[in-house]
Parts: structure tokens; C-alpha cells; sequence
């Protein structure tokens, strides 16, 4: 199929923002919505323990380095339309590497693995459901001003379709962030051997952070072994399937 003269120039224009990325000066810092109780950093997100720590307020918060990392934390109330009484909870971090366009625009990627999700609804069950979360972001613009009323730095990002998200403000600066290297690295059962290096040189990395003493554990071994038990029932399924032929046919030939 010939691609269409459109097509190139889209993927053209798309090439040489990407080309002239970089970081944004005037983006560093820990910025968070006005209830200034939900922000990033080790407060909202627990490496060692691999929890999520559920701030007093509702809220937002984005940080950035000049070099090109960022983290985000969000924690909402959702409502239920059909049950008032029954609203929801989500708390959602991910960190990763971000670039500023050559037009504007704002381009997050977050690290896969590390993003964490946890999801509350009481009237459905008593247990909230902790998962990892990974989401790419591309905000289609943004504006740094001093806020006319509050005489600090105001942070207004636009969502993809121009929409605006609530306005932030600057809280810390520089940021406060958890580590900017991979957190939660997995394995492949030594697959490779970079890919095993990788892993544990992230791991010694992360313990000087939080101390000697810590141990990586918790959800991530749990996440691990329920993968595991679903391979192990995949097989058994198989096995199954198996008999139930072999049965088959032994009842045609007798």
C-alpha cells in the first residue's frame, strides 16, 4: 500500500518534534493541586513495602527534573450515579522519562513495570484490588504563570484534547521524587544475563536509597505467584482437554 502524502507529512512533523525534545526549565519541581495533600515522593508511594499510602485530601501532583524524568500521583473519588451512597476510590502512580516537544506538547512515558494502581468500592467487597498501572501521557500544552491570587507558581496542564486539567501549584522545588531508576524490576528466569544484571543492579541502587536494612518484597512476589498459578491451571486445563479426548475415543471403540 503506498502511504498516503498526509500520512508522511504527519509522521514527518511527528519525527522532528520528537527530534528537537527536551527537558522544560520551567517545569521542575513538585507541583500539586490546591489541597496540597496529595503529592509525590515517598509519602504517597512505598518501593520497600510496594504499597500506596492513602493521603487526608483528594488530589493530584506531578514532578519533574530538568533532565527529563517525572512521577505523578493521583488519588479521586469517583461517583456512582446509579448509588450515591456507593462512590469509588482510585490512587494511581507511575514514573518515567518525559519530553517537551518542539511544539508544545508534553510526551510521558512511564517505566511499564513500576506503575501501580489501586482501586476501592466498598459496596462490591470488602478487599480493594492493588494492580500495576502503566499509561502513557501526551499533554497537548502548558502554561507556567504566577497565580494572580495566591502570588505562587501555578502549573496548567491540557490533556491530549485540550482539556484542562485542575490547576496545580509549586510546592517543592526541587522536586520530591522517589528514585528515578526502574523500582520493580522483574525477571524471566535468568532469560538473559543483562537482563538479570539489570535487574539486580536496580535493586542495590534502590536499597541505598532506603537503607541496608530493607528487603524488596511484598505485592510484587504476590503478583508473581499469581501469574505463576495461572500457568500452572492453564496446564491443567490442557490436561483436561486431554482426557476428555482420550475418553472419547475409547467410548467409540468399545
Amino acid at each position: 500500500m503506498t502511504p498516503s502524502i498526509s500520512s508522511i507529512l504527519i509522521a514527518g512533523l511527528t519525527s522532528l518534534s520528537l527530534a528537537n525534545a527536551q527537558g522544560a526549565a520551567d517545569l521542575v519541581g513538585t507541583w500539586s493541586t490546591k489541597s496540597n495533600k496529595t503529592l509525590t515522593g515517598p509519602g504517597f508511594y512505598d518501593p520497600h513495602k510496594d504499597q500506596l499510602i492513602e493521603p487526608a485530601r483528594t488530589g493530584i501532583s506531578y514532578s519533574f527534573t530538568l533532565d527529563g524524568h517525572y512521577e505523578e500521583a493521583y488519588y479521586r473519588a469517583i461517583s456512582n450515579p446509579t448509588n450515591p451512597a456507593c462512590p469509588s476510590g482510585i490512587m494511581q502512580w507511575q514514573h518515567g522519562t518525559y519530553v517537551k516537544a518542539a511544539n508544545g506538547s508534553l510526551l510521558l512515558t512511564p517505566i511499564d513495570v513500576d506503575g501501580r494502581q489501586l482501586l476501592s468500592q466498598p459496596c462490591n467487597g470488602a478487599n480493594a484490588i492493588y494492580t500495576r498501572y502503566n499509561q502513557s501521557e501526551m499533554m497537548k500544552e502548558y502554561q507556567v504563570l504566577t497565580d494572580p491570587y495566591h502570588n505562587i507558581p501555578r502549573l496548567n496542564l491540557f490533556e491530549f484534547d485540550g482539556s484542562p486539567m485542575p490547576p496545580m501549584y509549586l510546592v517543592y522545588s526541587p522536586p520530591q521524587m522517589l528514585p528515578t531508576i526502574t523500582l520493580n524490576p522483574t525477571s524471566n528466569a535468568t532469560s538473559s544475563g543483562a537482563s538479570s544484571t539489570a535487574s539486580s543492579t536496580s535493586s542495590s541502587k534502590l536499597k541505598r536509597w532506603l537503607g541496608e536494612d530493607f528487603e524488596l518484597d511484598g505485592v510484587q512476589e504476590m503478583i508473581q505467584r499469581k501469574e505463576s498459578a495461572l500457568v500452572d491451571a492453564d496446564k491443567w486445563w490442557w490436561f483436561g482437554v486431554s482426557l476428555t479426548g482420550l475418553g472419547s475415543v475409547l467410548y467409540f471403540c468399545f
